[in-house]
């Protein structure tokens, strides 16, 4: 069994940090990982993304052409990656940035409002949390109690966020099995 999933959205949306947790997740499940970053001049508000590779064998190449899944947080990321997913993934669409779907009728598609779910939880900041927790939700990447427990070694350090990305991490749950 192999996995790869692409984050992707502007920089500055918490992509890499959805990644991380991902990646520490499976890790935590006993997965063998590799977590790849796109820097550059994505930092400046262009397209970010981040390639997870979750296997339970080595991995023989991290450079993934034809992710199986994607978390698109904007359009321009939908745009550019959609079309390269493998069929019967998932493709989580940020339906609060986002009014367009991917056009692909082979892949489970789910459009979740994040950053207005984040907005009303009290900040934007969290619209990654909400992604990812609807993406794990739907496509069970790893045990939910994992992703949660992630999340939550995350922000243990930085208290004043806990309370916000717990809640973020629940209503993204409700959303990704909705």
């Amino acid at each position: 069994m192999q996995n790869e999933v692409m984050f992707a959205g502007f920089g500055g949306q918490g992509i890499l940090l959805s990644a991380k947790i991902l990646a520490h997740a499976a890790m935590e499940e006993g997965f063998e990982v590799v977590w790849i970053p796109s820097y550059g001049p994505e930092m400046r508000g262009g397209t970010a993304y981040c390639t997870v590779v979750v296997s339970d064998r080595p991995i023989g190449s991290p450079i993934i052409k034809n992710p199986g899944h994607l978390v698109a947080m904007n359009k321009p990321s939908l745009l550019k990656f959609a079309p390269v997913v493998k069929p019967g993934g998932v493709i989580l669409i940020n339906s609060s940035l986002v009014p367009d779907r991917s056009g692909r009728g082979d892949v489970n598609e789910l459009s979740v409002p994040v950053t207005d779910i984040a907005k009303e939880l009290g900040s934007v900041k969290a619209a990654n949390i909400v992604a990812l927790s609807a993406f794990v939700a739907k496509s069970k990447i790893v045990p939910w109690e994992s992703i949660k427990r992630c999340i939550h070694d995350e922000f243990k350090e930085k208290t004043k966020f806990m309370e916000l990305n717990m809640k973020a991490t629940e209503e993204g749950r409700k959303a990704g099995e909705a």
